[in-house]
């Protein structure tokens, strides 16, 4: 069995740039000790179920797709009555001392089930009954909760059934219908905080000490990085406490203060090489089944990306959408690795009982 390692070393190379920007942000007076260690153990510890999933292969994950899917559900359900409370979502389970988010298992299975209805394609109205009846209920338990999480799940689904071939003029009119029903339906009814983290990227001087405060920091930080940066663990900005969620949210603006333009633009190179290898795996793979798994995970995976980047320079909303494989957080990079090697996977095996 040949094994391609051109997406391993893209992604091994993010991993050490994640590990440098925790690193640094655990100087931060705004985080928590031992965030580095815990990164370190996050990597070890997805070696399991990404051992696990290149063990199962493309067939066996297939067939264990309604069993995880049914069990990702449950745990997001759960929420709703043991969820511990983390900056303001009610999303996350303790488990003694593991704390994890079950939203990130549910990306996982959302797109091995979305890949197993859609695995012959487009099919005329049928295939959006099936598609739709996977798709809602995650939906549904995800939005009330975290809309940037929802927005993500939104995504990967749209660009899975652009692989599943749905026609053209289809997408187009749910495009048209989105626009037009997320200002007069969805906006009004968030909350006053959440229309504010959506709006206030537009002018954050507006609110300064209040809404706008994090965005203003960020791009602080990301300036006063100018082209070479201040170097390795002599950020300021994050250093001093001024950058909220230097860790987390705000992990390309740590990284970039201290890296500079040429960091950063570094940074955005590997993601487009990654962006690139999965592509061309997807165009490589003969089933559409499997064009579909792929479509999923550079659809998460870029769209994450795009907003925490785009956040971090005040050209998107800040919605709380971690940057992968260099924010911190177990749950986040564990489902990530777990996510590229399901797409890996597949590619290996796109060959096999053709």
């Amino acid at each position: 069995m040949r094994y391609d390692l051109r997406l391993p070393l893209i992604v091994a190379a993010l991993l050490l740039v994640g590990l440098m920007t925790v690193s640094t942000a655990a100087l931060s007076p705004r985080v928590a000790e031992g965030i580095f260690n815990k990164q370190v153990m996050g990597v070890f510890l997805a070696v399991i179920p990404v051992g696990l999933i290149l063990w199962a292969g493309r067939e066996r994950m297939y067939r264990l797709a309604p069993a995880l899917y049914a069990v990702a559900l449950l745990l997001q359900a759960s929420t709703f009555v043991i969820g511990h409370e983390v900056n303001g979502q009610r999303n996350w389970i303790l488990l003694g001392p593991v704390q994890f988010q079950p939203l990130e298992i549910l990306k996982f299975a959302l797109i091995l089930m979305l890949a197993v209805v859609l695995r012959q394609g487009y099919g005329g109205w049928r295939t959006y009954l099936r598609a739709f009846a996977v798709f809602l209920p995650a939906l549904a338990l995800v939005i009330t909760q975290d809309f940037g999480g929802a927005m993500i799940l939104g995504v990967m689904f749209g660009v899975m059934m652009l692989a599943a071939r749905i026609p053209w003029w289809h997408a187009l009119l749910a495009v048209l219908a989105l626009a037009a029903a997320f200002p007069t339906v969805v906006y009004p009814h968030l909350e006053p905080y959440q229309q504010k983290r959506l709006t206030i990227f537009l002018n954050p001087y507006e609110d300064p000490r209040g809404a706008g405060y994090q965005v203003i920091q960020s791009t602080i930080a990301v300036g006063s990085g100018g082209l070479q940066g201040k170097g390795y663990k002599q950020g300021s900005q994050s250093h001093n406490g001024f950058l909220p969620e230097p860790q987390n949210d705000f992990a390309f603006a740590t990284w970039a203060e201290e890296q500079g333009f040429v960091g950063a633009a570094g940074v955005l190179i590997l993601y487009g090489l990654l962006f690139w290898r999965l592509s061309r795996m997807a165009a490589q793979t003969p089933r559409v089944q499997d064009q579909i798994v792929l479509a999923g995970v550079l659809a998460q995976i870029g769209f994450q990306v795009l907003e925490n980047v785009g956040a971090a320079l005040s050209l998107l909303p800040l919605t709380g959408i971690t940057l992968p494989l260099i924010s911190y957080g177990l749950s986040s990079l564990v489902s990530t690795l777990s996510t590229l090697a399901l797409g890996y996977t597949v590619h290996r095996d796109r060959f096999g009982s053709l």
